[in-house]
C-alpha cells in the first residue's frame, strides 16, 4: 500500500518536532565582536585569568515568575558549557522560575547592579565580593541564580550583617519554605541544589558560614580549575564531564537514604 504525505501533514510533523525541543537552547563560542563588547563594557579585561576565546554563551529557555516561557543566556568557560546547558534544561523541565538572565554587559560588569536587578548570570571578570582574589566568576565556572530570592549575606567582626541585594533582607533571609500563615515563596534554590551538583557545580554558597551566598554555585578547587584551563577545550570538556559523572555515580550507588546527607557525602568524595 502506498501512502502520500500532503504538505499540511509535513507542517504538522515539523511543528511536533519543534515543540519537542527547546527552541533557543544551545552552546556557541563567543565571537570576536562579542568579546569586544564585553571588553568595552568592563566585563572582561586583558588581565582576566581566562581569555575570551575560552568562553561560550549558553542560550536556554526558562520559566519566569509569571509562568511564561522566556529565553536567557549566560557566559561560561568552554569546559563547563555542556553541563551548564543541561542544568538549565533540567530547571526548565522542573519549571523552576527564573526572573531573568541577560548579558552582564547590561550592567558594565557591576555585580551589585546585576543583583539589584535580580539577574541570573555566570561569567564576570571581577574580584571576589568584598575581597581581592579573583572570583570563580572570572573563570566562568560559577553561576548566580535569582539574587533577590537567594541573597548574599556577609558579616563584620562585630556581628553586623550585610545583605545583598538589600531588598532581600525582609523577605528571603528566612529560608524556611513552609511557614504558618505565610505564602509559599518560589525561586529559592534549595529545591534544585541537587541539579547543580549532578552537573559538576557541587559547591553551593548557601552552605558556607561567612559569607553565606545562597545564589552561588561553583565547581571544584582552584587547582582543578587551573587544570581545566591548561587543557584543550575538548579535553577540558571531557574532564569536566567525567567529574560530573563521578558525582552521579556516587549518588546512584550510595546506600544513604537522607537526600542531603547523600549529596554532602558525594560532594566530599568527588571534590577536587
Amino acid at each position: 500500500m502506498r501512502f502520500t504525505i500532503c504538505p499540511f501533514m509535513l507542517i504538522l510533523i515539523g511543528l511536533t518536532l519543534l515543540s519537542s525541543t527547546q527552541v533557543g537552547a544551545g552552546v556557541t563560542p563567543l565571537t570576536a565582536g562579542e568579546c569586544a563588547n564585553m571588553q568595552a563594557d568592563g566585563v572582561i579585561t586583558s588581565v582576566n585569568p581566562v581569555s575570551c576565546k575560552r568562553l561560550c554563551r549558553v542560550n536556554f529557555q526558562y520559566i519566569n515568575f509569571e509562568g511564561a516561557t522566556a529565553v536567557g543566556n549566560i557566559v561560561v568557560l568552554d569546559a563547563v558549557a555542556d553541563q551548564t546547558e543541561a542544568i538549565f534544561t533540567a530547571l526548565f523541565e522542573r519549571r523552576f522560575p527564573i526572573h531573568q538572565s541577560v548579558a552582564m554587559e547590561n550592567y558594565q560588569g557591576n555585580d551589585e547592579a546585576a543583583m539589584m536587578d535580580n539577574n541570573t548570570s555566570a561569567f564576570n571578570g571581577r574580584r571576589m565580593t568584598e575581597g581581592s582574589s579573583w572570583s570563580k566568576h572570572a573563570y566562568g565556572v560559577a553561576i548566580d541564580i535569582n539574587p533577590l530570592q537567594n541573597p548574599y549575606i556577609s558579616f563584620s567582626d562585630d556581628g553586623h550583617a550585610k545583605v545583598l541585594p538589600a531588598a532581600s533582607a525582609q523577605a528571603y533571609v528566612n529560608r524556611n519554605d513552609l511557614r504558618s500563615n505565610k505564602d509559599t515563596r518560589t525561586g529559592m534554590v534549595e529545591s534544585v541544589v541537587e541539579i547543580f551538583a549532578r552537573h559538576g557545580f557541587i559547591t553551593w554558597g548557601g552552605e558556607w558560614d561567612s559569607p553565606i551566598d545562597y545564589q552561588h554555585f561553583e565547581i571544584g578547587s582552584g587547582e582543578f580549575i587551573q587544570g581545566l584551563i591548561k587543557q584543550t577545550p575538548d579535553a577540558a570538556r571531557e574532564t569536566f564531564k567525567r567529574y560530573a559523572q563521578s558525582y552521579r555515580d556516587c549518588a546512584a550507588y550510595s546506600t544513604e537514604t537522607h537526600s542531603v546527607k547523600k549529596r554532602v557525602a558525594c560532594v566530599e568524595q568527588v571534590r577536587k
